[in-house]
């Protein structure tokens, strides 16, 4: 996928980050310049999560080390939440742990059972620095989990062991993506 603009969008569509590239494995930087910059990080980060027909994106998957996230993820009652949310803290994660199929846009086309709580809640702020809390139960929850993963510079397979973390690690090298460039 290279950088090109989506029709009707004035964001643009961003090079993935592929699981090896050392931006995922690293822990993000806290934005500390609110601006027209980010604004169009913002922009471009939904765009290039539609193009891809994810339902979250992290900064450091279009490679850009900062601490931000955006989604379009429905919960468990089929109910959207759309937004996004800079220097997020991951506040609360509790509830039960459930054991669901996760993918990942860095790791196209791979999933893999893994254990996440069914209730999150995520603090931070707007692009334009507004505090926003975020309160998911379900698939939602599962999405904000994994995405303050990311920022940490962790991605699913980290959660895994055993047998499961094996075979995804397998199939990731053996992935036509793997073995471009």
């Amino acid at each position: 996928m290279r950088n090109r603009p989506i029709p009707g969008s004035s964001g643009v569509v961003r090079t993935m980050s592929l699981l090896g590239d050392p931006v995922l494995h690293a822990a993000c930087e806290p934005v500390t310049e609110f601006g027209p910059s980010l604004a169009r990080l913002v922009e471009d980060m939904y765009a290039t999560m539609y193009a891809a027909r994810g339902v979250g994106l992290a900064a450091n998957q279009i490679g850009v080390p900062s601490r931000v996230f955006v989604f379009d993820c429905p919960d468990d009652e089929d109910v959207r939440h759309l937004g996004h949310v800079v220097n997020p803290v991951l506040v609360e994660a509790d509830g039960i742990t459930a054991r669901g199929s996760e993918g990942c846009l860095s790791l196209p086309g791979l999933e893999a059972g893994t254990p996440r709580f069914d209730h999150a809640v995520v603090e931070g702020v707007t692009m334009t620095g507004e505090p926003v809390r975020i309160d998911g139960t379900g698939f939602f929850a599962r999405c904000l989990q994994h995405e303050c993963d990311h920022l940490e510079g962790r991605v699913y397979t980290d959660r895994l062991t055993g047998l499961r973390r094996a075979r995804v690690l397998r199939a990731a090298r053996r992935a036509s993506w793997a073995r471009q460039g």
